[in-house]
Order: C-alpha cells, then structure tokens, then sequence
C-alpha cells in the first residue's frame, strides 16, 4: 500500500516576516523608481493653452492675448506652435481669473473635510487626492492629512512612508501631546498649492496612546486632538482634507470630529453598502456616549455620499445603486465615479487621473473619469463656498454689533 508522504514546511518566525517587509519596501522602492526616472521623484503636469483656458474660463486666443500682455507668466515654447505653463504658473493664471471664488481670510477659516469608509477598497485615498488635486487647480491652497498608518495617501504624494516619513512630519505628535498644533508637521509636495502631513506605520502607535492618555485624565478628550491640533492651520489653508484609516479607529473618530463636512465614497456593492450603514450606526453610537456626558454635540455643513467604482455594465450595480439612492436620498452626490482601466494605471503609477497625460493612448477612457472628478470637485466647492458664507456671515453680524455697542 502507498502511502501518501506529506509535505513538511518550515516555520516562519517574526525575523522572517520582518525579512518579508523589508524585501516588499525595497520593491515597492525600485518600482516607484522606474516608473518615475530619472528623477525618481514625481513630477507635477504642464498646460498647454487650451488645458489653462479651461482652468481659469478663457477661450485659447483670450489666454494668448493676456500671455503677450507681460502682466501674466508666459510659459515656454514647446515647439514652433505649443506653448506650455507648470502647474505653479496655472495656478497663479487661476486665482486671477477666479479670485471671486476663493477665500477671504479675514472673513472665513478653512473648510475641513473628512473622506471616510469603514471598509478598505472603495476608492477613498485616491478620491482624497483627487479632490485636493482638483481644488487646488481652482486656485484653492490644500492641506491633505493622512491618518491612515498604512501611509497610501502619502504615497500619492510622493513620499515613502517607510522610509521618508518621521513621526514628527504625522500627527503622532499630537496624539502624544507633544505637538499643540499640526503646522510643524507639514511639508510641501511635487504639487504647487498642496501641502501634506504624512502617515507612517508608526501612526499605530496612536491607537493605544489616545485611550492610554484618556485612562490617565479623565479631563482629557482624545475625539479633539487633531481638532485642536488644525485651529491654526485654518487661518493658513483654505481646504483642508483629511484620509481616514478604513476603520472607526480612535484616529478616524479624531478626523470626523475635526470635520466640517464628511464625504463617503461607496462602490454599488452589496458589502459595501453594508459596511456604510454599520459605519453611521457605530459613529453615532459612539458620538452619543462621548458628548452626552460633556453637553457637547456635532453639526456637519455637509455629508455626501459618493458612488464610486460603479460599472455601467453590472446589473446588479444597479439594483444596489438604487438602494444606496433609497437609503441615503438627497445625500448621494449626482455625480459616479465610473470603475475604468485607466483608474488602475494610474494607481499603478502612484497616482490619480489628474497626473496622467491627456494625450495617453486611451485618452477618451481618461476623459471620462477625469470628468467625473471634476464634478466631484464643483459640487464639493460649491458646498465649501456655502460654509464660507456661513461663517462671513457671522463675522459680518459680530462686527455690527460691535459697532452698535451691543457686544
């Protein structure tokens, strides 16, 4: 009789999975490498004129009339008959011809704006870069936060966080009371008009320091650390976006009290749709206990939710979708961020659309979902314009008061 000789396989220690993390970091090392030579860093888009129309409403011969002027930068000459801005120059082009839609700091803080998901895979880190990408090439300055310790969001920036990221350049310090304030903390990026605080794995560290921190002092709110932590970047940023770990972490719970306004992306999928309902169900239960014993309470200018990676084609997509619709009625953004193969390149390349070249093989695909994005961007300006209207106008009836005597 045979017998059947079964396969002895060696065990695998910590120091062997360390050596994993190790091998996969040097990888992901080389790959960014590659795929960004010869500089190995990234590298911000250039504009030719009509791209830089379309950004601050001119039609092409009004951007080579004001070109000429001198009064504007003037770009440089690609060939005989293209000319072609950077993107620092755009954006000084956009806030002249858009400065009726940016913030007067005097009478409006920063806008905060949490992208949140309790489960991973829907979108979230690159609908946060998007965005930032976006608002900024409106002429807006953009504060992008990562709070997730996996560090994605810091990725797509152009930062490794295994090895370019220290804890002081996270929020960590705020968490352990080092920091009073997120300012120290920031850096620039390859895009003009965004700055970045990073995430590391050492940002694990957060979720037993906060509750360790509130054991210690009753007093002690560890739901307004990065709340507190942001009073002064307000008066600097006019947006400031946060990317939430996938999970309603003491972290998470940090980013949506610091909040103004929360967006959700949601693929059309049953699981997911799920997790969303838990998701509200497990923050509102929490924000309940917390605020109740204090008197305090929470208000969102806005909450949004974003249907993302949606297929046309999926049928039962849709039948989902509808439900989304049902459940979440006017909160559902009308805009869907289609799930395109350009998506995955563009991933694939430690970015989003707005880094890819229009004039790609698959353009037209590229098209389609920077559109999407760009709707995505108007309707969460509009919405940020709300809340700045808010608060001018709050500052216009304190200073009448003033002046009456009254306060």
């Amino acid at each position: 009789m045979r017998t059947l000789q079964k396969p002895i396989y060696p065990t695998i220690d910590i120091d062997a999975l360390n050596t994993l993390s190790l091998n996969a970091s040097s990888v992901i090392k080389q790959a960014r490498s590659s795929m960004l030579a010869p500089e190995a860093r990234k590298s911000p888009p250039l504009f030719n004129s009509t791209q830089l129309g379309e950004l601050c409403g001119l039609e092409r011969a009004q951007v080579m009339y004001h070109a000429k002027k001198g009064e504007l930068p003037g770009g440089e000459r690609a060939n005989v008959s293209r000319r072609e801005w950077t993107l620092e120059e755009a954006r000084i082009w956009v806030k002249t011809f858009r400065s009726d839609t940016l913030r007067d700091p005097e009478l409006a803080s920063g806008t905060t704006v949490a992208v949140a998901n309790y489960k991973g895979g829907v979108s979230k880190t690159t609908t946060a870069a998007a965005l930032a990408q976006g608002l900024s090439l409106r002429g807006h300055r953009v504060l992008v936060i990562d709070t997730d310790p996996q560090g994605s969001l810091t990725t797509l920036f152009g930062v490794l966080p295994d090895t370019e990221v220290e804890a002081e350049s996270t929020i960590l310090g705020l968490c352990t009371g080092d920091a009073d304030s997120i300012m120290p903390a920031i850096q620039k990026t390859y895009w003009d008009g965004i700055d970045l605080v990073a995430a590391a794995p050492i940002l694990f560290n957060a979720e037993f320091l906060l509750p360790s921190r509130q054991a210690n002092d009753p007093d002690f709110a560890f739901w307004r650390v990065l709340d507190s932590g942001l009073e002064e970047a307000r008066n600097v940023y006019d947006i400031i976006i946060i990317d939430t770990p996938p999970s309603l972490s003491y972290i998470t719970i940090n980013a949506l009290i610091a909040a103004d306004g929360v967006l959700m992306p949601l693929p059309p999928n049953a699981l997911d749709f799920a997790s969303s309902a838990q998701f509200w169900s497990l923050f509102t239960g929490v924000c309940s206990s917390l605020f109740e014993a204090r008197g305090e309470t929470k208000q969102y200018s806005f909450v949004d939710i974003l249907l993302s990676r949606v297929d046309k084609a999926d049928l039962i997509s849709n039948d989902i979708r509808n439900w989304i619709v049902s459940a979440y009625g006017p909160k559902v953004l009308p805009v869907e961020i289609p799930k395109t193969s350009i998506a995955a390149s563009a991933s694939a390349e430690f970015g989003t659309v707005y880094d890819m070249d229009v004039g790609s093989a698959q353009a037209k695909t590229l098209k389609r979902a920077h559109d999407a994005y760009e709707l995505l961007v108007d309707y969460v300006e509009k919405q940020v314009w709300g809340v700045w209207e808010a608060n001018a106008e709050a500052v216009r009836k304190t200073d009448a008061m003033i002046a009456k005597g009254e306060v």
